[in-house]
Order: C-alpha cells, then sequence, then structure tokens
C-alpha cells in the first residue's frame, strides 16, 4: 500500500524519472566510448552523467578531449534535461499526455516552480520551454558571431546550454580561462548565466513588464514586478556586487595577482556570477588564495533562486534567514522584509534547510577525509580539508567549481560526490517530501514543555 501511494505521488514520479534519465545517459556515456584504450569505467560514465543531469558541471575526463561527438551530444541533451528541471519536464510531459492535470499536481509542481501554486501550469511550463530554447539558441548565435574560431555551431550551442542550464561543461580544458579579457565572450556568458539562475517566475514577470513598457502600456498599480521577484532580484545583485568585490581586493588587491586592472575587474565579476552556481572559470581555482575560495564557498552554498537552472540553498533562503536573525535582534515577533511579514511556516522551512544542507556537506566532508587521505597524518594532507569542503560544496550546490581534487578522487569518493550532486539537484525537502507523502499524518499532538536555549 505504501509503496503503491510513493509510486503515485506527484513529487516521487520525478525523482524515479531523474534515475531513469542519469542511469540512460551512463550506459550511452560508456559505450560511445568502450572503443577507447581502457575505455570509460562505469563509475566515471555515472559520475558524469550525473554532473551534467545534474548541471553541476564536476569532470573526472576533460569533456573536449576525451568524448566523442556522440558522447558529447549525449552530454548536451542530459544539461538540457537538467537545466529545465525534472519537476518541469514531468509536469509538461503529464500536461502533454493529458491535457488537464490534477489539484494535487497542480499544488506539487506549483510550490517548487513558483512562490504561487494557482498559476496556469499548461501555459506556463510551455513558455518555459519555449523561451529556454529562444534564450540558449540566441546565446549560441552571439558566440558564434563573435569569435567563429573558438565557437563552431555544435561548440556554441554546446557553451550557451551549458551556461544557460548553470552546468558549468566546457569543451576547453581550462574553462574559460583563455577569455578571461574578452569582454564580449564574458558579458553572452554572464547574462546566459543569470537569466537561467534567477528563477522562471521571476523571468517571466520581468519579461512581461518590460514587454508592456516597451509597448507603451500602463501598468496598473500593484501590477509591476511583485514583492517576491524584487527580493530575488535585489538580493541576487547584492551578493554578485559583495562577491566581486571581496574575490577583487582577495586576488588583485591583497595578493597582488598580476593582471591588466580591466581584466581584473572583469575576472572578479565573472567568477562571482559563475560561483552561483554555473561552475565557468577564468581564474585558475587552485590557485585562489583562501580568502577567496572562502567567498566562493559562500556564494556556491547561496546559489540562485528557487524554480531556475541553479542550485545552492537559494537567495530566499538567506533573506529569510538575514530577516529572522535581524527581528530577533530588535526584539521583534515577526520576521519582515518591507512591508510585508513572512509567514512563520516559511522561517521554519528556510532554517531546517540551512541546517540540513549543512548537515548533509559536514556529513559528505566527513567520508571523503576518510576516503581521501583517512589514513595519513594531518602534515601530509595539510591543505585537503580546505580542498574536501570546497567539492562538497560545490557538489551539493550542483557548481562544478573545483581545486582540482575531483579527477584524483578515488571511486568510493566519486560515489560519495555522485550522491551529493544527486540530492543537491533534486533538493533536501524533495526527499523529505517524497518521505514524508507515504507516512501517516498523527491526528494527535503531545504536550509541550519549554527548553533553555542558549
Amino acid at each position: 500500500m505504501k509503496l503503491s501511494r510513493m509510486l503515485n505521488s506527484p513529487i516521487v514520479l520525478p525523482i524515479i524519472f531523474f534515475v531513469l534519465v542519469i542511469l540512460l545517459g551512463s550506459i550511452l556515456l560508456h559505450s560511445s566510448e568502450k572503443n577507447k584504450i581502457g575505455g570509460l569505467s562505469w563509475t566515471d560514465a555515472a559520475f558524469t552523467a550525473t554532473s551534467a543531469a545534474c548541471v553541476t558541471g564536476l569532470v573526472v575526463v576533460d569533456t573536449g578531449s576525451y568524448f566523442t561527438q556522440f558522447g558529447q551530444v549525449t552530454i548536451l541533451f542530459l544539461m538540457q534535461i537538467g537545466g529545465l528541471g525534472i519537476m518541469t519536464f514531468t509536469s509538461l510531459s503529464i500536461y502533454i499526455w493529458r491535457r488537464r492535470t490534477t489539484i494535487t499536481d497542480r499544488i506539487a509542481v506549483g510550490q517548487i516552480l513558483l512562490h504561487d501554486a494557482t498559476f496556469n501550469l499548461g501555459r506556463f511550463l510551455i513558455e518555459i520551454a519555449c523561451w529556454t530554447f529562444v534564450i540558449e539558441a540566441a546565446g549560441a548565435v552571439l558566440l558564434w558571431l563573435m569569435d567563429p574560431v573558438a565557437f563552431p555551431p555544435f561548440s556554441a550551442l554546446f557553451h550557451s546550454v551549458s551556461a544557460f542550464c548553470n552546468a558549468g561543461f566546457s569543451l576547453f580544458p581550462d574553462s574559460l580561462m583563455g577569455f578571461k579579457g574578452s569582454w564580449d565572450i564574458n558579458l553572452v556568458f554572464m547574462v546566459l548565466i543569470v537569466v537561467g539562475g534567477i528563477g522562471f517566475s521571476v523571468f517571466v514577470e520581468v519579461r512581461s513588464n518590460l514587454a508592456r513598457r516597451l509597448m507603451g502600456r500602463r501598468i496598473p498599480k500593484g501590477k509591476g514586478i511583485s514583492w517576491y521577484a524584487r527580493i530575488v532580484i535585489r538580493t541576487s545583485m547584492m551578493l554578485i556586487v559583495l562577491g566581486w568585490a571581496g574575490i577583487y581586493f582577495a586576488e588583485f588587491v591583497g595578493y597582488n595577482r598580476m593582471m591588466a586592472t580591466d581584466d581584473a575587474i572583469l575576472s572578479a565579476l565573472f567568477q562571482s556570477i559563475t560561483a552561483r552556481t554555473a561552475g565557468f572559470n577564468t581564474l585558475d581555482i587552485g590557485g585562489m588564495t583562501n580568502v577567496s575560495l572562502m567567498v566562493l564557498l559562500f556564494l556556491m552554498f547561496i546559489g540562485g533562486a528557487p524554480g531556475s537552472c541553479a542550485g545552492g540553498i537559494k537567495v530566499t533562503t538567506l533573506r529569510v534567514l538575514a530577516a529572522a536573525m535581524w527581528s530577533q535582534m530588535r526584539g521583534k515577533a515577526q520576521a519582515s522584509i518591507g512591508k510585508y511579514a513572512i509567514r512563520e511556516n516559511a522561517v521554519k522551512k528556510a532554517m531546517v534547510l540551512f541546517i540540513l544542507a549543512s548537515m548533509i556537506i559536514f556529513m559528505a566532508a566527513f567520508l571523503l577525509d576518510f576516503t581521501e587521505g583517512g589514513n595519513k597524518p594531518h602534515l601530509v594532507v595539510r591543505g585537503q580539508f580546505l580542498e574536501i569542503l570546497f567539492e562538497s560544496v560545490s557538489a551539493f550546490c550542483t557548481v562544478g567549481l573545483s581545486t582540482g581534487l575531483t579527477a584524483t578522487l578515488s571511486t568510493a569518493g566519486k560515489w560519495i560526490i555522485i550522491l551529493l550532486m544527486f540530492i543537491g539537484r533534486l533538493g533536501p525537502f524533495v526527499l523529505i517530501a517524497a518521505l514524508q507523502s507515504v507516512q501517516e499524518v498523527p491526528s494527535y499532538r503531545l504536550p509541550e514543555e519549554t527548553l533553555m536555549i542558549g
């Protein structure tokens, strides 16, 4: 009975579909490279497929030189599926197949894709798919026109999809380090990353409002950018600017890395944007200062907006936690942002997500310490803890940045990262909701008691 309820749950179906996509991707990648000397192991095939489907970008082999054209096309499709999101693809399939959805389906999808669960599911999902393909095509054309040698048609499309889906896969062995001084190329990537990580609902709102203004139509009072969208946009911009300043001063003022001022400004800005959570880099991550790595850790952990291609605990979680902490410091009963108070349930969810994400990352780092040098003294593996922590956050938050540890991971370490990427892409709440969907809701409440805190 419980198994039947789990299989019929609108939350569990995307998880099953996600697993099947990764399995199929693993088989295709393994078979496409089986004729090479040594071939591609099943672990490396599963790692690459999971990284692509989870739009993470961590790689154990160089994508551009190792994989055949078929393998690269497989990775491209896996990125596209992961970028649009398993919820989006599954819900779109349900809509096309049935031409209607149940209230349960609408609410389940609405709570993940949008802050408002009363939206028109069919129209919204079709708009997502159409705009995704239009933006990716535009990005590919721009990259091809700007540098047809470095970005021939397939390469341009591959990198455009990778950027918009916040995947971080590149056909160049050094990611985008060869373009660190190219403002036009960097600008295309940054725009694609920001649009892909801002959240589908926010994008639709902004597009609709811009279209009205361009057409000269008057926007009625209260019908402009919503409170939710303003929070996402302002918090995202704040993180970009703070990350930009932090990386610039850590790398080019404190460390005094030799680079032209305009290139330094561009590189710091690009790295701030891509850390949430695209995974491209124009600077050597392994050669950055510890201060810069800590800035990147913070940006990776926060990630993008809900319902977007990005991972992390999301910018709204950060904003809710900041508002809750500020209200407690001021002795206020309600946490508020602007003229609205945040519902207590949302504050609790933000706290649980923060704690749960931190615990998962800590446990993964703990296990990786065992698999990647647990039998060696600290003096021998000094500095590795930061690398392992960085790798764990990057995997869980589906970023793809690495200090160089990924390719040297043991088989056990790779499977830990695979599990981290899978959990991080689905989100801890989706997994919890899947388990809760088969549990009986208790019809009673226990007596409450006060516990001393602090």
